[in-house]
């Protein structure tokens, strides 16, 4: 076993431990706040090509929980009372520690998308990000924490996502990726806490001066409708 996968394994079942009572408490109130299941599953991929179903608390009515499984744009109204709260804190994503136990995730990785969106890497995007485990956080997450709010200015969020935003974020994860090392990883993580805890104080992505420079484009080399519901 990898000092890598030994650091994901310790990690999450530290954050598993002291997060419990919350995740309790936040099973609870989604399935107390409106009908449907505490989890949210979505086929997504991961190391190497595989899929596999990643697990979130439920922050959508059920009847809209399509519209969870594409972008995150703005405030959306299927959103429910206690999912707002949930997103806010990044609590909904709790439940991926599991993915992590299992060995489909790592705590500090590029986020896996949607197969959909996979098939629109370029070759070097998918050499480089594929062949690491997915993650829950990872700098291009952390500058890009409000991309919805930055796709509900879009008239085409889901154009300016495959355009310009997916691209930039795929860039941030390659070079991560090249001077990674699990001091590195934990600064992530430190990074995130506090970013969740004093949000205003880290930088966002139109602030960030590495995203300075002119958007990057990918022309799509498939029909990307229907990966949004």
């Amino acid at each position: 076993m990898s000092a890598g996968r030994i650091f994901d394994l310790v990690v999450a079942t530290a954050v598993l431990i002291v997060a419990s009572p919350a995740m309790l408490a936040a099973a609870v109130a989604v399935r107390l706040d409106s009908p449907g299941p505490i989890l949210f599953r979505q086929l997504r991929v991961g190391r190497h090509g595989r899929t596999f179903r990643i697990l979130k608390f439920r922050t959508m009515r059920h009847a809209a929980s399509g519209a969870e499984s594409g972008l995150s744009v703005g405030d959306e109204p299927d959103v429910t009372r206690i999912g707002r709260l949930l997103r806010q804190y990044k609590l909904n994503e709790l439940p991926q520690l599991f993915n992590v136990l299992r060995g489909e995730m790592s705590i500090v990785g590029p986020r896996p998308e949607l197969p959909g969106y996979v098939a629109l890497y370029k070759p070097r995007d998918r050499a480089a990000i594929l062949a690491v485990r997915p993650g829950i956080t990872d700098p291009a997450s952390l500058l890009y924490r409000r991309e919805s709010d930055l796709l509900a200015r879009e008239v085409d969020p889901q154009r300016a996502y495959v355009e310009r935003i997916m691209p930039r974020k795929l860039a941030i994860a390659r070079r991560y990726l090249r001077r990674r090392t699990l001091l590195s990883d934990l600064g992530v993580i430190l990074v995130t806490a506090y970013a969740i805890l004093r949000p205003a104080r880290v930088p966002l992505a139109e602030s960030a001066a590495s995203l300075s420079s002119r958007p990057a484009s990918v022309r799509p080399h498939r029909n990307t409708a229907g990966l949004a519901a």
